[in-house]
Formats: structure tokens, sequence, C-alpha cells
């Protein structure tokens, strides 16, 4: 293969997209603390099926209209640190081909060095041993193979077989991989990329269906066109009744005729209708009001295997009757939100306004409670993407917005839509913890310019460590402590605090390990798994133990972390 044109390369992006889904559980599980979140794996599929659904959308591709969709979807959809540094490498990518006629390997090499250079520009202060420095390994081979090959597959096999060496060596750059025993996650993800992209270049058989967005009142998948919201068709609507795929194992030659003749069988009992033979076998999908006829003819060619047949109408109204509650309480919520952004615009801007992402809503009650205007619902288990950080901002009617990320995984979403908006100055308050970004929004002063009150800021949750108290999900060992499932940890700002087998007494440790002499307030926020009273004995058990510092006990409905413990 000399080159790829948009076909292909479109193709390629959605078996891209599906090879890193296929392993993000497995990615998930290479994150070094063994915390229960959704994370590296969870953050890089949501990031880059974002730019998916984009291209899966486009019926006449281009070069230019698929780095756009892939650039900005990619940008928008992006979350996590992880998920940021994939989409940035994306966009680097699409500003090398989107002027190209077809890819070659000297397009391809150039692209790669592109999007490194975009991504290591991207994050403030690169650490080697992490994605990026995998993405660097690939591009340096792509640039040292130009002139020793011009077959797109062979390079693409070479540079990927780099890309994985590199990954191998990353436990030898960071020791904190090297102690979990696993190499850097997101180097992973983006070989899982690669791979199915050049399973795509290949030819291999990808279920090219690309879920819809959550939320986005879709039922189904798009694959080519936007689908059709399912309460929008009645099933009189539906003119072929049965979902019917199966797989012919071939038994005699399966010419190109024979091919184009049952692709005109099928045309005439149906619709919707694919057909990809790949060596011995043929992958067969088509909506029939008689899927007997379908099968029948298949038969002709050879035995059939994976047989499934759906009923179309039958299942569009159970869909019905289940998404009935669920659509009518997504309509009250627009409504009521649309109804609030009227009456914001009504107002005249303020000066400055907040956002703040939290989960629990005794948290998100506190936030509120000391001035933030908008609250983003995500946080450990759940990174919100750049799109909902655009949303909150056009929802906030202020001249100057602070985000408080309050996770150290939603800085640079948050620095990325800073960039995306013009009409407001966006001030990213670098919170890496929920006690930080408290602090931040309590010391903020009116009379202050927003660089002045982002020092301020800065300052002051300098002086605030936080602890998190929550259980381990897999065997690991980490700054020389063994930990086993199931055991409880004691999570600081710099790493592992304490491990036990009791929450209470973990919490306790890890106090301790965070307190010293300059220490004046504590400030434990118990979670949603934790009763009141149990909360209140670690409270009354900290004060005996800790009898100078003032401590205080608030309700802050956290999932995950039983607790939370500010020390300032």
């Amino acid at each position: 293969m000399k080159d790829i044109d948009a076909h292909l390369l479109q193709r390629a992006f959605l078996s891209a997209a599906k090879g890193l889904e296929a392993k993000k559980e497995w990615i998930n599980e290479l994150n070094v603390f063994p915390v229960p979140d959704g994370d590296t794996g969870t953050n890089m599929t949501m990031t880059i099926m974002s730019a998916a659904r984009e291209v899966a959308g486009i019926e006449q591709p281009t070069m230019e209209n698929l780095a756009k969709a892939i650039s900005s979807g990619s940008l928008r959809g992006a979350r996590g640190n992880s998920g940021v540094i994939l989409s940035q490498l994306l966009r680097g990518f699409t500003k090398e081909i989107k002027t190209a006629d077809k890819i070659n390997v000297t397009v391809l090499a150039n692209a790669f060095v592109r999007a490194t250079e975009t991504a290591y520009k991207a994050v403030m202060k690169p650490k080697e041993g992490t994605i990026l420095t995998v993405a660097k390994g690939m591009a340096d081979k792509a640039v040292e193979l130009v002139p020793q090959t011009d077959d797109v597959i062979e390079f693409a096999e070479k540079v990927i077989e780099q890309g994985d060496y590199v990954l191998s060596q990353t436990p030898e750059m960071l020791p904190v991989l090297k102690q979990a025993g696993v190499v850097d996650s997101g180097g992973q993800g983006l070989m899982q990329v690669l791979k199915g992209a050049l399973d795509g270049l290949n030819g291999k058989e990808v279920d090219m269906s690309i879920p819809v967005a959550a939320g986005a009142g879709v039922s189904g998948t798009v694959s080519g066109k936007s689908a059709a919201g399912s309460s929008d068709i009645d099933t009189a609507d539906i003119k072929f009744g049965y979902c019917t795929e199966f797989i012919i194992n071939l038994e005699k030659e399966f010419t190109e005729k024979d091919e184009l003749e049952f692709k005109a069988y099928l045309e005439s009992i149906g619709d919707s209708i694919v057909v990809v033979s790949d060596d011995d076998v043929v992958k067969v999908h088509v909506h029939t009001n008689d899927p007997g006829l379908a099968i029948q003819k298949a038969l002709t060619y050879g035995s059939l295997s994976r047989m499934k047949i759906d009923n179309m109408r039958e299942e569009h109204h159970e869909r019905l009757i289940q998404n009935a509650e669920k659509v009518a309480r997504e309509q009250k919520e627009q409504e009521e939100a649309l109804a609030e952004q009227e009456k914001a615009s009504k107002e005249p801007r303020k000066a400055a306004g907040f956002i703040a992402v939290s989960v629990g809503e005794g948290l998100s009650e506190i936030f509120r409670g000391i001035g933030a205007d908008y609250i983003i619902e995500g946080g450990q288990t759940m990174n919100p993407s750049t799109e909902d950080m655009l949303d909150a901002i056009e929802k906030v009617n202020a001249d100057v917005i602070y985000i408080l990320p309050n996770n150290k995984n939603i800085i640079l979403a948050a620095e990325q839509a800073k960039y995306l908006v013009e009409d407001k100055k966006i001030i990213v308050v670098p919170s890496r913890t929920v006690p930080q970004g408290i602090t931040a929004l309590i010391n903020f002063i009116p009379d202050q310019t927003p660089e002045e009150n982002l020092e301020t800021m800065k300052d002051e949750m300098a002086r605030v460590k936080t602890g998190q108290i929550t259980y381990a999900v897999r065997n690991t060992n980490i700054d020389g402590m063994e930990i086993h499932e199931g055991d409880i940890m004691g999570i600081g700002d710099h790493g592992m605090l304490t491990v036990g087998t009791s929450i209470e007494n973990v919490a306790l440790d890890s106090l301790k390990a965070m307190a010293d002499e300059d220490s004046e307030l504590v400030t434990i926020y118990y979670g949603s798994d934790v009763k009141e009273e149990d909360a209140q004995k670690l409270l009354d058990k900290a004060k005996e133990a800790f009898p100078d510092l003032e401590i205080e006990l608030q309700d802050g409905g956290q999932p995950i972390y039983y607790y939370m413990i500010s020390v300032e």
C-alpha cells in the first residue's frame, strides 16, 4: 500500500476508536493507584469516541472534513489528562494531513512529528515515561523510516513495534510505574489506537458502529449517517421489521460477481444491507420482513454461524416505554435550564463568576454557599469533558469566570476550554482537590485583578493538605507499601499516606501523617457510604488524639471516598 485516501482514513480512524474501546478496562487496570474510578482507559475512549461520532457522520469524506471532525470532536470531548493529550496528538496530526490529497509515508512521518510537538506544548511540565514519551519514540522512528520504505503498512508496523518497545521501557523512566509493576496507561492507550488503525488499513473486519453520545436523546448507534431519535419513529415507519445478521462460512468460491448478485437479492427483500467478504467468511446484515429468505439464499454459499434475528418493532415499543419517563424528566430539566439561562441573560453581566467541579450534594452545597455560580457534576469517578466546561461557561453571565477543577486530572480539560472561549476571560485555578477549591473560593477578593486573585488563590491553596480515604480494587505495591484488593488506603497530595483494614484507623493515621506543628484547622468531609454516627465517632477520636487542632465535621456526600480530610 503506497498511500491512504480519505475513505481509507475514515475507516482507519473508526477502527482506531474501536481498538481503544475494546481495551479500555484493561488500560484502566494499569493505573498506578488502585482506586475505584473511571480513569485513563475510560477518559481516552470517551475522548476518541467524541471524534469518532463526527467522523462516522461524514458521507463524503475528504482529508479536510475528516481533519476538522477528528480535531474538533476530540478537543471538545477530551476528558482527563490522558484524553486531553490524546486530543492534542490528534490535533497536531490532522494539521499536517488536512491539505494532502493522499497520505504517503512522508506525510505520515511529518504528521507524527507535528502531533508530538503539539502535545508536548500543551503540557506545562512534560514528564518522560508517559504517553508523550511513547508518541515521541514513534515520531522519531517514523522519520528514520521514510528513506527506507514507501509501503504504508510496513511503515506502520515498524512504528508500532517501536512504540511497544518505548512503552515497555516506561517503568525504567518512572519509578512509580516500576513499583506498581505496570507500564504507562496513557502510552498503552495510544498503542491500542494505532493498532486499531492498522487493523482498519489492513481491511480487518471491525464493527464500525459508533455508540451515540450519552444524553443525546438518541437510542442505538450511528454509522455513516446520524440516527433518528427513537421517539420520532412510529412502528408503521419501520418498513422491514427484522434485523438479521449472520456469517457465511464459505464452502465454495465467492467471486465479486457472486457478491454483487447476493447484494442485489438482499436489496429485493430488504434494506440496510452490509455484505463484507474476507477470505473464507462473509459477514451479512440486512433488515427484512422475511429472514428465512435471506438465510436460504446464504445457505447456497456455505454454512451459517453467529445468527441473530431481532424484531425491531417489538424492541422499539419496549424502548419507548422504558424511555418515556426519562425523556419527560430530561425535557423538564432542559426547560428549567433554559428558563434559568434566559433569566440570567436578561441580567447585566457581573464582574466575576465561578464554576466548580464537585461530586456529592454536601460538597456542592458548600460550593454554592461560598459563591459558586455553577456546579459541574464530576470528579474522580467521571472527569468532565472540555465540552462540559464550555457548556458551563456559557451559562455563567460574567466577564471573568474562574474555573475550579478540584482534581489534577481535570485541570488540562479546563485549560483547553479556556482557549476555546473568546467573549469571556477564563481563569483556571489549578485546584487539585476539593478542599483546595473551597479554600481558593473563600479567598477571592473582589477588589483584586483576575491575575492578583489567581496568585492569592494559589498561595492559599498551597497551605492546604488533603488526604482521601478509599479502598483498593487490586493488588499492587506503591511507595513501599504492599496493598491488597479490599484494603483501605489513605492517599495524600504526593502519594500514599497509609494502608490498613479499618476505615477509622486509616483516617486517623492519615491525619497523623499530614498534621504538623504549623497545622491549625482540620475539616473532615464524610462520604455517602459513611453513617453520620460513624463520622461523629471519628471526629471524637480525632479531637482526643489531636487536642491542639480545631477539627470540624462536614457532610460531603461524595461517593467512593469514605473521608476527605483537609489540614491547614
